[in-house]
């Protein structure tokens, strides 16, 4: 088993990885830890899931948040006694990547990207809502040719409840009616569905832009309350980034 740890701008995803199948993943908040209590945090996870630490043969690691980097990476490295690898330059991931600066892709989109190509082909478009809304898209020749970066939806909420003298926060989740008759009811439609529609608006657009018909997949903590209202047909895959740790580790075994 290896462990695959993608670092976020809220959230630090770990998993367990064995050859294809996840057998475990849950989240840590980032930031909240020092070395030591990622290591404790780390070793709790492999005991609830009745996993040993001499079990780990190794360790793979895609952050977009270097400050939290270097600690997890030390963290785990002392509770396994072997080096992690970092998804970075030098590492081969096996993606074409056509942008105008190819070191600017994140980490996160491109491991995701990665094991979209295996799992589900191209043209595809994956979509990680996360902090950020991002947008992936891969050709039918399985280059990487660009993306797409706007508010995630936590984000934009947040932002609307700060800004706004009588705006109250509120959670997630989609009202009865788009047409809302009370205050709450009437940011969770502009949140909920707002959000659909810009999804499925942006994916004709990038169709039309690019010609082909894509296949859409989403990940990140947002989607499943979010796909489920776009008109568009969108595949939901919680574990697409843990899955392309390890083709990413695979594919660098030996490291």
């Amino acid at each position: 088993m290896i462990l695959a740890i993608d670092i976020g701008n809220t959230h630090i995803v770990v998993g367990g990885v064995e050859e294809d199948r996840v057998v475990f993943s849950e989240r840590l908040t980032t930031g909240a830890h020092t070395e030591l209590e990622y290591v404790m945090s780390l070793k709790a996870l492999l005991d609830l899931y009745g996993e040993r630490v001499e079990k780990v043969e190794g360790s793979i690691i895609a952050s977009v948040v270097p400050k939290e980097t270097g600690v997890v990476r030390r963290a785990i490295e002392k509770l396994t006694g072997k080096k992690a690898l970092l998804v970075g330059p030098g590492v081969k991931t096996g993606l074409n990547i056509v942008t105008d600066n190819p070191a600017q892709v994140g980490a996160d989109m491109i491991v995701s990207a990665v094991a979209g190509l295996k799992y589900y082909g191209a043209p595809l478009v994956i979509i990680d809502m996360g902090t950020a809304t991002t947008f992936s898209v891969l050709d039918n020749s399985s280059r990487f040719i660009g993306t797409v970066i706007m508010p995630g939806v936590r984000t934009s909420l947040d932002a609307l409840a700060a800004s706004t003298a009588q705006l109250p926060g509120i959670s997630i989740e989609a009202p009865r009616k788009v047409v809302g008759r009370n205050t709450v009811d009437s940011m969770k439609s502009g949140i909920v569905f707002g959000e659909a529609a810009c999804i499925d608006g942006l994916i004709d657009r990038i169709e039309e832009e690019t010609g082909f018909d894509v296949t859409v997949v989403a990940t990140g903590g947002a989607a499943e309350s979010i796909i489920m209202h776009c008109r568009r047909t969108i595949i939901y895959d919680s574990e697409l980034t843990l899955k392309g740790l390890s083709i990413i580790y695979q594919r660098n075994s030996g490291f």
